[in-house]
């Protein structure tokens, strides 16, 4: 059984709803640099707000490094939401 049995249409396997969206990115225009670059951002995004926004989870899951999830969401350029203010001094605490 495929890890990702259950994520997509039960009507269509994982293979043919993958190549449906490959025929529709290549119908777009979408280069395969541009494609890889996409689908990472929106994995690691969706495991991300999964996690609670907890990179050190999300690492986990994803099974990296912290500092590689860290250096990936800097280079997707990957907005994550920073909850309340920035933390007081260490004299202010």
């Amino acid at each position: 059984m495929s890890a990702f049995h259950g994520l997509f249409d039960r009507g269509q396997s994982l293979n043919e709803q993958t190549g449906a969206l490959v025929s529709r990115a290549l119908v777009s225009g979408i280069t395969y640099r541009e494609a890889v670059r996409e689908f990472r951002k929106c994995f690691i995004f969706a495991v991300l707000k999964g996690s609670g926004w907890n990179q050190l989870k999300a690492a986990r899951k994803l099974e990296m490094h912290r500092n590689t999830l860290a250096r990936t969401i800097a280079e997707l350029r990957i907005d994550v939401p920073r909850p309340g203010a920035r933390r007081p001094p260490r004299g202010q605490r």
